[in-house]
């Protein structure tokens, strides 16, 4: 008893043992990994299934079927010893609403956190995602900003373009000059 909770809970390698035997017992009770994402799961039942997403030690999981999921709730309860959350609201920076119009999934919050982050929160907002009158060039002569800064915005905004997909060409053109960033490549990036 002792080893497994030092497995478990008292080493570095705690949440690769913890997804072990929860793969382990998924694995066990007819579950399936995905083959893209191999955080997922799925098993199906006749014309329904459930789908299980693991994220270090967080599980979510759903069904269009409410009994799968009340059977995967008792399932996992009588092996582990979790506590449920109720109906994901925020996973991984995305924001979701369950409606019966359907699931809506937006980042305000995160879009929020950066702009504080890179202090714009008093920027002005624009109807496109860049000016459509001038041209995103190398820009020899510009200024040079802070390669680490930039680098860093554009990283957090390829994350954003999980819900703005209206974005990813302009964050792809200004994210080619992330080795020589100049004033001018900065503000187009701030007129996501």
């Amino acid at each position: 008893m002792y080893k497994l909770q030092k497995a478990l809970y008292g080493l570095k390698q705690a949440t690769r043992a913890w997804y072990e035997g929860l793969s382990k017992f998924l694995f066990d009770h007819n579950f399936k990994r995905g083959h893209i994402d191999k955080n997922l799961f799925t098993k199906t039942k006749g014309h329904d299934f459930l789908i299980i997403e693991i994220y270090v030690d967080d599980i979510l999981f759903g069904a269009i079927n409410n009994s799968l999921c009340e059977e995967f709730s008792n399932l996992r309860s009588e092996e582990f010893e979790m506590s449920m959350m109720g109906e994901v609201t925020f996973f991984l920076g995305l924001q979701i609403k369950q409606s019966n119009d359907g699931i809506f999934v937006n980042q305000s919050k995160y879009v929020n956190e950066l702009l504080k982050k890179y202090k714009m929160e008093l920027a002005k907002h624009a109807k496109t995602p860049m000016p459509t009158d001038e041209k995103l060039d190398l820009d020899r002569e510009g200024k040079p900003v802070s390669e680490k800064i930039y680098q860093g915005m554009i990283a957090s905004l390829l994350y954003l373009t999980a819900s703005r997909p209206d974005i990813i060409f302009s964050v792809c053109l200004c994210a080619r000059f992330q080795a020589s960033s100049k004033e001018s490549h900065l503000m187009y990036t701030c007129n996501f």
